[in-house]
């Protein structure tokens, strides 16, 4: 669903852009905690630019989407893996499954059973919303760099092709900085790594694990800073039903249709994210071993 409106798109890319070269390697007197604070939701601002453009905006050619988001200034996650992973993870029939959704968060049960007590600890904190922000970058990148690494010694080169060059893209910005920048390398990886976390309030709840597969992406309906930031992803149920749907339309297409997208996703909804702070800051949001078709799970563990 491609219209003329897709300007918006690339300014916001531009100034994503030059916000960030200008708080990286302008704005000198600016205190180091302000650079830090302030780069955070730029960072998560490339992050949520560079899903919209892996769903084919705002060119027809996917190239130049491509080119236009992967300077990697998040430093944490190859973009061409983030796309490979988020389009496998648009297959609805196997959202939140832990072996076919390769963003579930959720564990095969028998796989959590074997898990030490400090781990599953670990990982029930990880389900609150302070933890899935200060801890889940962490675990995150940690769980896919080994995952990735497993694939790469058993001969991936392409994948392996695609890392070398995003940690040479990194370490290029890391040393541009250090020599040019405004703030150090550790500061700039601080603001990273917080641009990611900020990212992960976004995907904290924005599936459930339900037998209906419409029921497993959430709504949460508010109109505020972070649903800009997140580019309307907080409409998530409506993003997975029509993921070539331009970030700037999803309000309008929402309202429009808000009782069918209700009827759809069982009413997993949420006023504001306000709500979702006060409900999970503290408290897990659902356990992190998968609840659902414990058969199939066997028959995946059986595969060789």
């Amino acid at each position: 669903m491609r219209d003329n409106a897709e300007w918006r798109t690339l300014l916001l890319a531009g100034v994503c852009y030059a916000v960030w070269l200008a708080l990286t390697f302008g704005l000198r007197d600016l205190p180091f905690a302000a650079q830090v604070l302030l780069l955070i939701p730029v960072i998560t601002l490339h992050s949520s630019l560079q899903h919209e453009v892996l769903h084919g905006h705002p060119f027809r050619n996917q190239m130049l989407n491509d080119l236009m988001m992967t300077p990697p200034i998040g430093i944490l996650v190859p973009y061409q893996r983030f796309k490979a992973c988020h389009l496998a993870h648009h297959i609805n029939e196997t959202i939140t499954d832990p072996y076919d959704d390769p963003e579930s968060y959720y564990l095969d049960p028998e796989v959590w059973n074997r898990k030490s007590a400090w781990l599953k600890a670990l990982l029930t904190l990880n389900n609150t919303l302070v933890g899935r922000v200060t801890l889940g970058p962490a675990l995150a990148t940690i769980g896919f760099a080994r995952a990735e690494w497993s694939k790469i010694r058993a001969g991936d080169r392409q994948l392996g092709g695609i890392w070398v060059r995003h940690l040479a893209g990194v370490s290029l910005i890391l040393v541009l900085i250090s020599r040019f920048g405004s703030l150090s390398a550790a500061g700039y990886f601080m603001a990273a790594y917080f641009g990611m976390g900020l990212l992960m309030v976004r995907s904290f709840l924005e599936h459930q694990a339900v037998d209906k597969t419409n029921a497993r992406s959430v709504i949460i309906e508010t109109r505020g800073p972070l649903a800009m930031l997140f580019l309307n992803n907080n409409l998530h149920s409506v993003h997975h039903a029509y993921p070539s749907l331009a970030w700037y339309r999803l309000p309008a297409f929402f309202q429009l249709n808000r009782d069918r997208f209700m009827r759809m996703n069982g009413g997993y909804r949420f006023r504001s994210y306000f709500e979702v702070f006060r409900r999970y800051a503290l408290t897990p949001k659902e356990p992190v071993a998968w609840p659902l078709d414990r058969a199939r799970l066997r028959r995946r563990r059986d595969q060789p």
